[in-house]
């Protein structure tokens, strides 16, 4: 029985959870942060007066003003006569776009080489070697830099490197394939078609397979109500690929070389932390699981599948959240390459309104949201790898 429902058991009182809040002691406790509040009001209104000598006002009313100057790529609608706050959010959303790629193609690619790594193929395990010594002991500045010079240095789009006439790479980026949806917006579709396949794989995993459902079964499942559920909303998906004509490409999706640098930079060289993760985590599993799944005569791709990278995520996860919230406070790197993210787009208000404070403190609160944010859902996701374990168990 818990003790706060046993009988005669009361709450301590305001004064006494103040007390246990301060420590062991309490009025040594209250001088220093007496003190440090009195260091913190002397500080801000030392700030408050420069500003008011120099002709501006604390605060963020700039942001309803007119910002007057352009973004180079933007995801949402924006123009030079939109507000500083606009330009903000538009920064706001070219971080987030990078962050999430950046994390969800690095793991894959992490999770391959971390693999690879463990290869009884001296020629493989040796590369692999090689490239996580290189990306993890060289800047990630340094590595920005030479992508930004190897996207810069491609050939013309006249002479473009071409990969089955869908994928172009040239010095005006990145050029690949893309999906057009002709019929009601995604707005409309895309959300019952979210609930659908989340409700279609709960039914598949209770009633035709049981409690366990496989990754490529719940693909199967994923994609084939992702489908059902256009065409039954009059949907018509087709594919649009780059074409080259005349001086440019045109068609697709395009990413400039400035996105390109910049994905390429946190994907490869987050890829290699990932890689030592992965790695570690498969190493951590006992001999013993590998010897009684080849025992049962399992192929050793189902082993790892099935067996061993299941157990190794105990050991992952906490570790990957650090890499995620690495790379996304990595991404603000993009101000060196001329990628318009958040950090750019704030330096370029702070130094066209004067408002630094002010800009520093939006950047701060939104990394600090997105990390948040990022470490709340790995949490839960690792949360429930400990309680399935322990059902195991």
């Amino acid at each position: 029985m818990n003790d706060r429902s046993e009988p005669g058991f009361s709450k301590p009182g305001f004064p006494a959870s103040v007390r246990r809040w301060l420590g062991p002691a309490p009025f040594f406790q209250t001088v220093f942060l007496l003190l440090l509040a009195v260091v913190l009001w002397r500080l801000g209104s030392n700030v408050v007066e420069t500003m008011q000598r120099l002709g501006l006002n604390p605060g963020f009313a700039f942001l309803h003003q007119r910002a007057n100057f352009e973004i180079g790529e933007s995801l949402i609608a924006y123009s030079s006569s939109d507000t500083y706050g606009r330009a903000l959010l538009a920064g706001l959303v070219n971080t987030i776009n990078v962050a999430f790629f950046g994390c969800v193609l690095a793991t894959i690619l992490g999770i391959l080489l971390g693999i690879a790594r463990l290869s009884g193929n001296l020629v493989l395990s040796s590369f692999v070697r090689s490239y996580v010594e290189v990306f993890r002991n060289t800047p990630l500045l340094l590595q920005l830099f030479l992508w930004s010079a190897i996207f810069h240095s491609l050939p013309a789009p006249r002479r473009a490197i071409t990969l089955s006439e869908s994928l172009f790479l040239s010095n005006r980026g990145v050029f690949l394939p893309r999906l057009l949806f002709d019929g009601p917006s995604p707005l409309i579709w895309l959300p019952p078609a979210l609930i659908a396949a989340g409700i279609a794989i709960s039914i598949s995993r209770r009633w035709f397979f049981g409690q366990r459902l496989y990754a490529s079964r719940m693909t199967a499942v994923a994609v084939a109500v992702f489908v059902a559920v256009p065409w039954a909303a009059g949907v018509s998906v087709s594919i649009e690929l780059p074409v080259r004509g005349g001086f440019n490409i045109s068609g697709g999706v395009s990413l400039t070389p400035e996105i390109a640098t910049l994905l390429a930079g946190l994907i490869f060289n987050s890829a290699a932390t990932i890689a030592e993760i992965v790695r570690s985590g498969i190493q951590s599993v006992g001999n013993g699981q590998w010897e009684a799944a080849r025992a049962l005569g399992l192929r050793p791709g189902h082993i790892m599948r099935l067996i061993v990278l299941p157990q190794a995520l105990r050991v992952i996860t906490p570790l990957m959240t650090s890499s995620y919230l690495d790379l996304t406070k990595n991404s603000s790197l993009a101000v060196a390459i001329g990628f318009p993210d958040l950090v750019s787009v704030a330096n370029t208000t702070a130094n066209t309104t004067g408002q630094t404070l002010e800009a520093i403190t939006i950047i701060a609160v939104a990394y600090l949201t997105l990390n948040l944010g990022v470490s709340a859902l790995m949490n839960i996701y690792n949360r429930r790898i400990m309680l399935r374990d322990a059902r195991r168990r």
